[in-house]
């Protein structure tokens, strides 16, 4: 993981940053997938998180999830970062569908 890049972006309030799967670009009997076959990639790493959102009272919410959480995501949304030539995304906390638990 590129940890370096993260020292200079750190995301706001309920922000998070994502880093995604790789496409399967070889299905498992072999055959290579054009990149118009392959399916939008729905799992993710979250590699930086914001410091949560302000509530009606001025208390913290914070984020959900936690930097190397394995997280799933809408099929649309999110705003694509580009930090030392690698693709991120950034999400709000409540876009995240859910979690994957090991």
């Amino acid at each position: 993981m590129a940890g370096q890049a993260f020292k200079k972006f750190i995301p706001l309030f309920d922000r998070v940053l994502i880093e995604r799967f790789a496409a399967e670009t070889v299905t498992k009997g072999g055959i290579m997938l054009p990149e118009k076959s392959q399916g939008k990639v729905l799992q993710a790493t979250v590699v930086a998180v914001g410091g949560g959102s302000k509530g009606k009272n001025g208390d913290i919410h914070p984020v959900s999830v936690k930097v190397g959480d394995k997280i799933l995501l809408p099929e649309y949304g999110g705003t694509k970062v580009v930090l030392d030539d690698k693709d991120y995304y950034l999400f709000r906390d409540g876009d995240i569908l859910g979690k994957f638990v090991e």
